[in-house]
């Protein structure tokens, strides 16, 4: 696993650790984190951050420092809901925290959960 995965991961398992039902699994090339079994978010090798946002919030929030249109492979759009946040947008820790809430919310809109 890349150096900047791993510390990536290392904040958001803090980050998580009060949330019910945790996991990883490889997916889309990154290691990807679910919460009551529906992806949040995925760690990308180069640190970069795959966000599930709620489709109605998709281009106001692209509007954020760091955040583009996430695709698959070299230019396959994922569509409104998947947004792609830049390593040095998460550095800070009230960037990952943003972004990981604005997954967690959508999480428990999808999912029924409490939180």
């Amino acid at each position: 696993m890349d150096t900047a995965q791993s510390a990536l991961l290392d904040r958001i398992r803090t980050l998580l650790e009060d949330e019910p039902t945790v996991r990883e699994v490889a997916m889309f090339g990154s290691r990807a984190i679910m919460v009551r079994e529906k992806m949040i978010v995925a760690a990308g090798k180069d640190g970069s951050l795959l966000v599930r946002v709620p489709a109605e919030a998709h281009d106001e929030l692209l509007d954020r420092p760091g955040a583009q249109q996430a695709v698959m492979g070299r230019d396959r759009d994922m569509g409104p809901g998947w947004i792609r946040v830049a390593p040095e947008t998460i550095a800070e820790p009230d960037g990952l925290e943003f972004w990981l809430d604005i997954a967690l919310d959508h999480n428990r809109a999808v999912t029924d959960g409490d939180g």
